[in-house]
C-alpha cells in the first residue's frame, strides 16, 4: 500500500488521470491524500469530482478556497459568474447533492502521524500550534456539516479581520480561521495577514514575509504538507519542514504528488 499527496488539481481531470498512470495507482490498495482545490479553471471540475468520489473509499481530502466557493454557490451565498462555467456544470449535474454532500464532510486539517505530517491547504499560521490548527479547522468542519453551514457561507467572504484574535466569536472567528487555512501567504511579524498578494516568495509585500519564513514559528516539529501557492512551483527552503504541492497544473505547470512512504516525489505535464 502506497500513500499519495497530491497538489492542488483544481479540475485538470486529463493530467490527474495521467499522474494517476504514472504512479500506477491501485485503488485496491493504494490511497490518495489531496491538498485542496479539486474545482474550478480545469476542463472537467465536474469529471475531476466524480472520479475522486468513485474512489472515495481511498480518498481523502482537505478543503481548499476553490472548493469552500463551489459549497457557497451551491448555498445562493454568492452569484455565478460567467467565468465559473465549470462549476455552473457540477451545480446543474443530476448528481450534485452526492458530490457536494462528500466534498462537504472533508476536513480543513489532516493529520497523518504515522509520517509526523499535516496536510491544510494553505499552511499552518506561524503563531498556531499543530494543536491550535486541528481544534480551529474542526470548529469550521462542525459548521460546514451543521444547521450554520448556510450562514457559514454568507459570512465566509472577506478579508477582516486580518489576524488572529482568541477572543473572536461566531461567523467573524470561522472566517479568520478559514482565510488562515485556506488563503493565506504571507504574514507580517504579528501574523496578519496579506491576502491579496500571490506572488512568488522572494517578494513579499513590504513588512511581510511568507508564513514559512516567519521567525516565531510554532508548527515546526511536524512536516506541513500544502497546496494554494502556484508561485513557489513546488520550491520552499530545505530547513523549513514544509511541502508545497501545488505546481500550478491549471496554469500549464505540472501535477505533483509525494508518495508517503519513500518522499518520492512524481509529476506529470498538465497539457494545457
Amino acid at each position: 500500500m502506497s500513500h499519495y499527496v497530491i497538489g492542488d488539481i483544481q479540475g485538470c481531470l486529463g493530467a490527474l488521470q495521467r499522474l494517476l498512470d504514472t504512479i500506477r495507482f491501485d485503488p485496491a490498495e493504494d490511497r490518495l491524500l489531496l491538498a485542496g482545490d479539486l474545482v474550478s479553471r480545469g476542463e472537467d471540475s465536474l469529471g475531476t469530482l466524480r472520479l475522486l468520489h468513485s474512489l472515495r473509499d481511498n480518498v481523502a481530502t482537505v478543503l481548499g478556497n476553490h472548493d469552500l466557493h463551489l459549497l457557497a454557490l451551491a448555498a445562493g451565498a454568492a452569484p455565478v459568474r460567467e467565468k465559473e462555467r465549470d462549476l455552473a456544470a457540477i451545480l446543474a449535474a443530476e448528481d450534485c447533492d452526492t458530490l457536494l454532500d462528500w466534498l462537504r464532510g472533508q476536513p480543513l486539517a489532516l493529520a497523518l502521524p504515522a509520517w509526523n505530517s499535516v496536510i491544510t491547504h494553505a499552511g499552518i499560521p506561524p503563531l498556531w500550534s499543530l494543536a491550535d490548527t486541528l481544534s480551529r479547522a474542526a470548529e469550521v468542519e462542525q459548521a460546514l456539516r451543521g444547521p450554520q453551514a448556510s450562514a457559514f457561507f454568507h459570512a465566509m467572504y472577506g478579508n477582516s479581520p486580518d489576524r488572529w484574535d482568541d477572543t473572536l466569536t461566531g461567523m467573524t472567528r470561522l472566517r479568520v480561521i478559514t482565510n488562515h487555512l485556506t488563503r493565506m501567504r504571507f504574514v507580517d511579524a504579528d501574523g496578519a495577514l496579506d491576502l491579496t498578494t500571490k506572488g512568488e516568495a522572494d517578494a513579499p509585500p513590504t513588512g511581510f514575509v511568507p508564513w514559512f519564513m516567519h521567525p516565531a514559528r510554532h508548527a515546526t516539529g511536524v512536516r506541513i504538507l500544502f497546496g494554494h501557492w502556484a508561485a513557489l512551483n513546488g520550491n520552499t527552503p530545505a530547513d523549513v519542514n514544509v511541502v508545497a504541492l501545488d505546481t500550478g497544473c491549471v496554469w500549464g505547470g505540472q501535477l505533483s504528488a509525494l508518495r508517503l512512504e519513500d518522499n518520492r516525489l512524481f509529476r506529470c505535464d498538465c497539457g494545457r
